[in-house]
């Protein structure tokens, strides 16, 4: 089969378009003819390595996946060849306490398609049953693919961490990212004010139109103080961040005393700090969350076909593309998500 592969890391140059074996499935797994893959900013830090992560090389990348059922395992039951499907990213053991409970992005073992297991990037990929989930009718596969994992980890970060409530206010960085603009929506769904960034007037323009109620061209403006105008010197009740280094100062100085900031990244930098003084004094929360549980990305999906979250799409290319593709989410020149097609 036809695959994006690196065999060592480094730039987008590293990304071969080339032949590779064609996945064999056990009993309870299936092969998935794979139709689309999205592209995140996992896939960029993989690619170039990450201190005390060993990568299996060489490596197909891809954690976002939609495609065709291709074969099914012996013992799988529930799915047949040919039915629409997106995958579930995140792979965890399904035997400890915690998958057990329905928590399974809280187990041990929990990686992701494309981290330290081959992913999508590929005409083919191998998929436990458990993680295969039916497409909603009217969903494309280009939709399919840009869905899963920004949808799943913003509801997560939103609905389960921050507890996000209506008529609250939520500050999301990062408008023109794929989970900053699922965020938007999921925010504006539960019914709260919904204030966003974005380092563009264009990427300003099309954050309105996805939803959100204010914007803040942070280019141009200190975030904090903005939101401070906004709010009436108030400060929001949630800030969503996944920025990093770059704007957590002024994440924590936009929340309202009481406030709760969750964070899933640091695409920036990790190295945050914080006042302990006005930590305690304002009555804050720090909150961390990583990815969401299965049960949570059918929420996601519900919401889609009530038609109150969509996949924002910035450009759709050819698998072959691959390299290009990553050059753009490196240069942050996109809004939503870039999608690769595979024919």
């Amino acid at each position: 089969m036809k695959a994006i592969i690196y065999s060592e890391h480094g730039g987008p140059e590293v990304l071969q378009y080339t032949d590779v074996a064609k996945p064999q499935i056990d009993a309870f797994d299936v092969l998935v003819r794979v139709r689309a893959c999205a592209l995140n900013h996992l896939d960029l830090f993989l690619r170039g390595g990450l201190p005390g992560i060993k990568i299996p090389l060489p490596h197909i990348p891809g954690s976002d996946i939609a495609g065709e059922v291709a074969e099914i395992g012996a013992k799988v039951t529930g799915l047949k060849v040919g039915e629409r499907v997106l995958l579930q990213p995140g792979i965890s053991c399904g035997r400890c306490a915690q998958c057990l409970a329905g928590n399974d992005n809280y187990c041990r073992q929990y990686i992701l398609f494309g981290q330290m297991v081959d992913g999508g990037c590929a005409e083919y990929v191998k998929s436990a049953a458990v993680n295969v989930v039916p497409m909603p009718e009217n969903m494309s596969f280009e939709e399919a693919a840009a869905f899963p994992l920004v949808s799943l980890t913003a509801w997560h970060m939103l609905i389960t961490r921050a507890q996000l409530k209506p008529a609250e206010t939520v500050l999301v960085l990062g408008a023109g990212s794929g989970v900053g603009a699922a965020a938007i929506q999921i925010a504006k769904a539960t019914g709260a004010r919904v204030i966003a960034t974005a380092g563009t007037k264009e990427k300003v323009k099309k954050g309105k139109e996805l939803g959100a109620d204010s914007m803040i061209l942070h280019s141009e403006n200190d975030i904090a103080e903005e939101v401070k105008r906004m709010t009436n010197r108030r400060g929001v009740d949630v800030v969503f961040e996944h920025v990093g280094q770059a704007t957590w100062d002024q994440s924590v100085r936009s929340l309202t005393a009481g406030g709760r900031l969750v964070t899933c990244g640091a695409t920036t930098g990790y190295d945050a700090k914080i006042d302990l003084r006005f930590l305690f004094t304002r009555q804050l929360s720090i909150l961390g969350s990583f990815m969401g549980s299965k049960a949570e990305l059918f929420s996601a999906l519900e919401l889609y076909r009530r038609g109150l979250l969509k996949p924002v799409i910035d450009v759709v290319l050819p698998l072959e593309k691959c390299a290009e593709a990553h050059a753009r989410l490196e240069h942050r020149e996109q809004f939503g998500k870039i999608v690769l097609r595979v024919a």
